[in-house]
């Protein structure tokens, strides 16, 4: 058998890199959307008692907030290793940004960061549930009223709850105020807490309140539309909808360490006393947490 025949490498062929694995093409991209969108009108997804639809709320909605997160926010999460991640816990924050923007952050934060990337089941006001088109969204991220025994049944089945108790009072809250913790209600989600024995992880926002500076209220207008307030802005309403771009402060969300409700007698749910110390006991750990982020803070845009 002849030898085979030895061919020298030329100097070009020695400086040529190895070629890199190819990524994935738009050809694969198309045919993941082609057989999402064929799922979708074949009816071939899940949805729970509540509506949730995770494949919707994985492949479509996260995926839209997620630029906002990583790049015009910059959010950063930390703590999540304080929420666990194999059974029900409620996630109570701060709320404020005239538009509820710090709850669809904690999502993505919770979803992308956190080890078991859980899903938030978020309790909502009844407005978001009237609204035509919000609600139904709010439902197929698996979002649901605000009431005990929606979060009751939740929380049994091992979900992640989220609750904002400063409701609109919060969110709604002007500039001036801003970090200012507003009052926690009657403890509703200290109850729910209790009575299904799960942990409460305090959860502290900073970044949001510097979205949309709210330095008025049209009120007569905010009666007309059935909302809480109709804020002004340095930018809203004198700049129409480029005035509803959100400014693209720096975030941070902390998650604090978890207060267990499992030591608790049978009945706590049910003392008022009790019930409101817990929520005191919350607000105050989430309002400490504030004033330490705001400490370390040294510019709202760059952190």
């Amino acid at each position: 058998m002849a030898d085979a025949q030895v061919i020298p490498l030329r100097p070009e062929d020695r400086r040529r890199p190895a070629p890199e694995p190819a990524e994935p093409g738009w050809e694969e991209a198309v045919t993941e959307v082609l057989a999402f969108a064929r799922r979708r009108l074949l009816g071939d997804y899940e949805v729970d008692e509540f509506g949730f639809d995770q494949e919707l709320t994985d492949e479509v909605f996260l995926r839209l907030l997620r630029p906002f997160y990583e790049k015009w926010f910059r959010v950063e999460a930390i703590g999540t290793h304080h929420v666990p991640a194999d059974r029900g816990a409620l996630v109570v924050a701060n709320h404020s940004g005239t538009l509820p923007w710090d709850a669809l952050m904690t999502t993505v934060a919770l979803h992308d960061h956190h080890p078991a990337s859980r899903h938030l089941r978020m309790l909502g006001a009844d407005l978001v549930f009237r609204t035509p088109v919000l609600g139904a969204l709010a439902r197929k991220a698996g979002h649901t009223l605000a009431c005990n025994p929606d979060a009751e049944r939740l929380l049994t089945s091992g979900e992640l709850v989220g609750v904002w108790p400063e409701g609109f009072k919060g969110i709604g809250k002007p500039f001036k105020d801003r970090y200012k913790l507003q009052r926690f209600g009657r403890g509703g989600f200290v109850s729910a807490a209790l009575r299904t024995g799960v942990p409460i992880v305090p959860c502290a926002i900073v970044g949001a309140e510097e979205i949309y500076p709210k330095l008025g209220d049209i009120k007569p207008l905010a009666r007309l539309l059935g909302v809480p307030y109709f804020p002004v802005t340095p930018l809203f309403p004198h700049f129409g909808p480029l005035g509803a771009v959100p400014l693209p402060s720096k975030w941070y969300i902390e998650f604090g360490e978890p207060i267990e409700t499992t030591d608790y007698p049978e009945g706590a749910a049910d003392d008022p006393m009790l019930v409101f110390g817990i929520s005191d006991q919350v607000r105050e750990t989430i309002q400490h947490t504030l004033y330490r982020l705001l400490a370390q803070r040294t510019n709202v845009f760059l952190g």
